[in-house]
C-alpha cells in the first residue's frame, strides 16, 4: 500500500472530489459510515460515546458520527470548543444536522472538565485533522490533557489530535493517545515510528473510496508492505523441482557461548525453503550443529575463532549471528570481502566488524542486505536525533552504496538502492528478544538463495518473520513465545500465503 504525505492525501481528496464526482460533504458523509460501521461492530456491548470536535473537517467526521451513531440506537454526547463557534463549511453542515437531533446533547470542552464520566463510555477524537500544523494549545490542550488521563477506551478519527502525519513531535507536545486509530484509506508515516506510532494505538484503515486513478498515478517512495504485496512477491513451489531448484545457503557465524545465534538462523533458513544449507562455523561447533541441525551441513572455519571464509561462489552467505569480534575473524571477514563480489547479508558481529573502520562499510558487495538494529546503524553511519531521522540517513546510505538495509524497528523498514522505504506491519512486541535477528537473517538468506532479488529477499523476509511472530504471540502470548516459536510458525505462514495465491476452481 502506498504511504501518501498530508498534501497528497488532500490532493486524493479534491481529484476524487472532482472525477467521481462527488460533493466534499458527501464524501464526509462516506468516510463517516465506514467509521460508524466499523464502531458498531466493535463496540457492540458498548452503549454510550462522547465524541469530542473540533472545528475543522475532522470535526465535521465527528458531527457525521455522532449523528449516525445516535440513529444506531447508541447514547452520543458531542462535545466542541465553542457552541457557537466558526466552522469549516462541511463541518458547519454536519453540525447543523446534528443540532435537529433533540436526544444528542452538545456540549463545551469546558463542560467536560466538570463532569465524570463512566468508563464504560467511549471517547471518540476528532479534534484535528492531518491539516494540523502547529503545536496544540489552549482549550484543545486542555481536552486532551484530561481525555488521556481516563482509563476510557479512546477512538481517533484518521489521526490522532496533536499528531502530524509526516514528522515527529516537539517534546511536551499535547496528542490525544488512542488506544484504536480509524485511519482513512492509508497509513500515515507518524504512524510507523515508534516517537509517534505510540499515540495511534492499533491502526485500522478504512476504505473509503478514494479515487483509484490518483491513487494509481501518484508516485511516492514510502509503502507498507501488506498481503496484496507479499501475494506479487512470493513465489509457489513448481512441483517438477528439486534440491537443486531452491538454492545453497551458507550462515557464517558462532562463536563460544553464542553458537545458538548459529543455530537459529540454520534453521531459520532450513525452514524457509532452500534447497541445501551449510554452516561454517568453529571447530568446536559440529556436534552443536549437526545435532540441532542435522539436515545442515557443516564446514569448519577455524579452531577457535572463523578465520578463514573460503565459500563456493555459488553459495548465498548469510554473516554474523554470534560470529564474535576476535581480531582473527575481523581480518578473514575483510579479506574475504575484499575478494568478494556477490551479494550477501550482514547481521550482528559482522556488522559490528564493519563499524570498527570507516573504509569497511564500502567492501560490501552491491546489491548486499545489511540488517542493523538502531544501535548498530549508529555505530556504522552515526547518531541521529530520532527515528525518522535515522530513516532519512538510511536512505541517503542505501543511494551511496547501492545495498539493501533493513533498518529493524516495531516497524521494520527495508530501504533500497533506489530509495524506497517499505514499512512492515507485521510482527509484536514479542520479538524483543534474543535471537530474533537470527532468525531474520537465515529466512532473508534462504530466500535470496531461491531467486528472490534483493529487495524483495528482504520485503518477504521482514514481513514473513512478522507474520510467523503473530502466530506464535496468538499460540505463547508476546511474553513467553521464544525465537524457536517464530522458526515453527514459518510452517503456518507459509500455509496462509499459499492458500491466498493458490488458483481455486
Amino acid at each position: 500500500m502506498k504511504i501518501f504525505t498530508a498534501e497528497k492525501i488532500r490532493k486524493c481528496d479534491e481529484f476524487t472530489i472532482a472525477n467521481e464526482p462527488i460533493a466534499s460533504v458527501q464524501l464526509m458523509e462516506r468516510a463517516a459510515q465506514a467509521c460508524v460501521y466499523w464502531i458498531s461492530e466493535n463496540c457492540k456491548i458498548h452503549k454510550s460515546f462522547a465524541i469530542f470536535c473540533g472545528n475543522g473537517n475532522n470535526g465535521g467526521d465527528g458531527f457525521a458520527i455522532a449523528r449516525l451513531l445516535y440513529l444506531k440506537g447508541f447514547d452520543v454526547d458531542v462535545f466542541v470548543k465553542d457552541v457557537k463557534g466558526s466552522f469549516s463549511q462541511d463541518a458547519a453542515i454536519n453540525y447543523k444536522k446534528l443540532k435537529d437531533f433533540s436526544g444528542i446533547s452538545i456540549k463545551e470542552f469546558k463542560d467536560f472538565q466538570k463532569e465524570r464520566i463512566p468508563e464504560q463510555t467511549i471517547c471518540i477524537d476528532a479534534v484535528f485533522g492531518t491539516g494540523l500544523s502547529r503545536k496544540v494549545e489552549g482549550e484543545e490542550m486542555k481536552i486532551i490533557n484530561k481525555l488521556n488521563s481516563l482509563q476510557n477506551i479512546k477512538i481517533s478519527i484518521d489521526i490522532p489530535s496533536g499528531l502530524f502525519a509526516d514528522k515527529n513531535i516537539d517534546e511536551n507536545s499535547a496528542v490525544f493517545k488512542a488506544d484504536y486509530t480509524l485511519s482513512f484509506q492509508f497509513w500515515k508515516r507518524s504512524f510507523l515510528y515508534p516517537e509517534t506510532g505510540k499515540y495511534a494505538g492499533k491502526v485500522v484503515i478504512l476504505d473509503i473510496g478514494l479515487h483509484s486513478q490518483y491513487i494509481n498515478e501518484t508516485d511516492t517512495s514510502n509503502f507498507t508492505i501488506d498481503d496484496g504485496l507479499i501475494e506479487k512477491i512470493f513465489k509457489p513451489r513448481n512441483e517438477y523441482s528439486h534440491k537443486g531448484s531452491f538454492g545453497k545457503v551458507g550462515i557464517i557465524g558462532g562463536s563460544y557461548g553464542k553458537m545458538g545465534a548459529a543455530v537459529l538462523s540454520v534453521k531459520a533458513a532450513l525452514k524457509s525453503g532452500t534447497g541445501l544449507v551449510f554452516a561454517l562455523s568453529p571447530k568446536y561447533g559440529y556436534d552443536i550443529l549437526q545435532i540441532s541441525s542435522p539436515e545442515a551441513m557443516f564446514i569448519e572455519g577455524g579452531k577457535n575463532y572463523i578465520e578463514n571464509i573460503e565459500i563456493d561462489q555459488d553459495i548465498v552467505l548469510g554473516i554474523g549471528p554470534g560470529l564474535a569480534i576476535h581480531q582473527e575473524t575481523e581480518e578473514g571477514l575483510v579479506n574475504f570481502l575484499k575478494n568478494y563480489s556477490s551479494p550477501v547479508i550482514l547481521d550482528a558481529d559482522a556488522l559490528n566488524i564493519i563499524s570498527k573502520d570507516s573504509s569497511y562499510i564500502n567492501l560490501v558487495p552491491k546489491n548486499s542486505i545489511i540488517t542493523p538494529h538502531p544501535k548498530e546503524f549508529e555505530r556504522l553511519f552515526g547518531k541521529t536525533k530520532d527515528s525518522f531521522e535515522r530513516s532519512d540517513l538510511a536512505v541517503h546510505k542505501a543511494i551511496e552504496l547501492k545495498i539493501c538495509i533493513v533498518l529493524k524497528d516495531h516497524h521494520t523498514q527495508v530501504i533500497t538502492p533506489e530509495g524506497n522505504v517499505f514499512y512492515n506491519v507485521t510482527g509484536n512486541s514479542g520479538l524483543a528478544k534474543g535471537g530474533s535477528g537470527d532468525i531474520l537473517t537465515g529466512i532473508i538468506t534462504s530466500l535470496l538463495a531461491q531467486g528472490y532479488s534483493s529487495e524483495n529477499a528482504a520485503v518477504l523476509g521482514v514481513w514473513l518473520h512478522g507474520k510467523s511472530a503473530d502466530f506464535a504471540a496468538e499460540k505463547h502470548s508476546k511474553e513467553s513465545m521464544q525465537p524457536s516459536d517464530v522458526i515453527k510458525e514459518l510452517e503456518t505462514t507459509f500455509l496462509y500465503i499459499n492458500k491466498k495465491v493458490t488458483k481455486k476452481l
